[in-house]
């Protein structure tokens, strides 16, 4: 017990030290910077050329939305996060080993070239969450808590990041053991959080960003709009387009919903649904609905 009490306390200690280390030193390689940056660079277009021209600058949620940025991407980890989850995975690893299991590995990729390892690594991952993103949907203890990110009004960059802290827990855990499966050569994936974090406030975006063929490969802004639709047709009634970086899977998957672009698509939850709008509601509300 002491072990994991240690492990607990030193998560806390490490992620601080990271996070001062992150805001104190601006460099290429600082994630900190940027999302801030990535973020100011793609509400400056927002503001220069907006696709839904009568949404104010400063839109419905706009100050809650960007809290959930920095409370999702680094806080929610200094709260609890991190020290909890390196406590759950020491534990599953120790219980592993009760069966004579010392890793996941089963196959290792750490041969190839860093940008194929890159590659495959960006590739399941969005597979993955794609599924879990559909689970997200269909189940519906799990669709409360993903109420959150639906419940803007007014999408714009900030919304990518703006869901409860719960989705964190169960995107993680589904996605440790079959990434852990693979063995890479490399410890640093940097480039990939970074794509993913500007595709995915791109396509959250107030902008026209016409794709052309790439429409089948990538999501972006018109696609994910209807992800994020009101009312849903009878056909799609748990929902469509949910690709997260990559709409391919909807593709293949016949999840794709995209009849033509509409800067006017009534987004957010029915008005029906009373869902909160402060941060401390809606962080209570799914645990206090009824399925």
């Amino acid at each position: 017990m002491e072990k994991y009490i240690n492990i607990f306390v030193n998560g806390y200690a490490g992620y601080f030290n990271y996070l001062v280390n992150e805001v104190a030193s601006p460099s290429w390689h600082n994630y900190f910077y940027w999302l801030v940056g990535s973020s100011l660079v793609i509400w400056f277009l927002e503001i220069r050329f907006p696709w839904r021209k009568a949404q104010p600058v400063i839109r419905q949620d706009f100050w809650l939305d960007l809290f959930y940025t920095f409370w999702n991407y680094f806080l929610f980890s200094l709260v609890i996060y991190n020290a909890l989850s390196n406590v759950v995975v020491q534990a599953f690893n120790d219980f592993l080993g009760l069966f004579g299991v010392k890793n996941l590995v089963a196959i290792q990729l750490g041969g190839l070239p860093v940008w194929g390892q890159l590659l495959i690594i960006f590739v399941l991952r969005d597979f993955i969450q794609y599924h879990i993103h559909r689970l997200l949907h269909r189940v519906p203890r799990l669709w409360e808590f993903h109420k959150v990110h639906h419940s803007t009004e007014q999408m714009g960059f900030s919304g990518l990041l703006k869901y409860h802290f719960a989705e964190n827990i169960v995107y993680r855990t589904l996605e440790y053991i079959p990434l852990a499966m693979l063995g890479f050569g490399i410890s640093d994936f940097f480039i990939i959080h970074i794509f993913t974090l500007v595709a995915g406030q791109l396509g959250h975006a107030n902008l026209y960003l016409p794709l052309g063929k790439l429409k089948y490969v990538l999501n972006g802004p018109q696609m994910h709009l209807w992800h994020h639709a009101r009312y849903l047709p009878a056909l799609h009634k748990y929902g469509f387009n949910y690709g997260i970086t990559l709409s391919v899977w909807d593709y293949i998957f016949g999840t794709v919903h995209w009849p033509h672009d509409d800067p006017d698509l009534p987004v957010g939850l029915p008005a029906e649904d009373h869902f909160p709008k402060d941060f401390i509601g809606q962080t209570i509300e799914p645990f206090q609905r009824k399925k």
